[in-house]
């Protein structure tokens, strides 16, 4: 589960562009990051199902790698689903399944509509909420796309992360990759090697089936 935490929190830092009005003396905002940032929460919002392939690597902060995973993200509606390395994350819009392939266990959850719970979806879109400012720092070539690095700073100096680079396809309005830096001094590089907004995508994805984990151990904390 706390592998699952770290990982979630790691999501939440990458696909949250949330950008809240600076309190006085707390800065301000660029106007350019914002026309950026808008236009890729509106790119989202016309996909109907999403189906997004990504890597991330850790590594401290001389630079050695500590550690890598790969995984995928799948979105319908209200639904998600999260798979990484070792972990899967369902949920079918009233329940959520966090399956821990090491232990060969699973908590079932329920979805409370009423909190301010963070879902994929809301990571991809929820751009004026709150929790960052932001800039955009210029563009560079990657791999031969030009792409808009655009820096946040939380505004919570409680964060466990001092900032956030975020990597936008400039062509494509889509997030490219991201780089977070840990107070601790890790730096988790995250980079979307695939993303597809007509995926086809079923209901029964969303939801854990026991029947194809043989013996995992079922926490039912509904």
């Amino acid at each position: 589960m706390k592998k699952i935490i770290t990982f979630l929190v790691l999501i939440v830092a990458v696909f949250t562009v949330s950008m809240a009005q600076p309190k006085p003396g707390m800065g301000n905002n660029d106007p350019e990051a914002k026309t950026v940032l808008d236009a890729v929460s509106a790119k989202f919002k016309t996909f109907k199902s999403v189906q997004a392939k990504f890597s991330l690597s850790i590594e401290n902060s001389a630079g050695k790698v500590l550690g890598n995973k790969s995984g995928t993200v799948y979105m319908k509606g209200s639904k998600y689903r999260i798979s990484i390395t070792g972990q899967e994350i369902f949920s079918d819009g009233s329940n959520v399944s966090t399956y821990d392939k090491s232990a060969n266990e699973v908590t079932i959850t329920k979805v409370d509509p009423t909190a301010n719970a963070i879902t994929p979806q809301k990571l991809f879109t929820n751009f004026y909420d709150k929790d960052f400012l932001y800039k955009l720092n210029g563009e560079k070539i990657v791999k031969g796309k030009t792409v808009q690095e655009i820096e946040l700073t939380p505004i919570d100096k409680a964060k466990p992360f001092f900032k956030v680079l975020l990597y936008i396809d400039k062509a494509s309005k889509t997030l490219n990759g991201a780089k977070l830096f840990e107070k601790a001094g890790n730096r988790y590089n995250y980079t979307v090697s695939k993303l597809n907004g007509n995926a086809n995508i079923t209901d029964a994805q969303f939801v854990f089936d026991a029947k194809k984990y043989p013996g995992v151990e079922v926490v039912d904390l509904r």
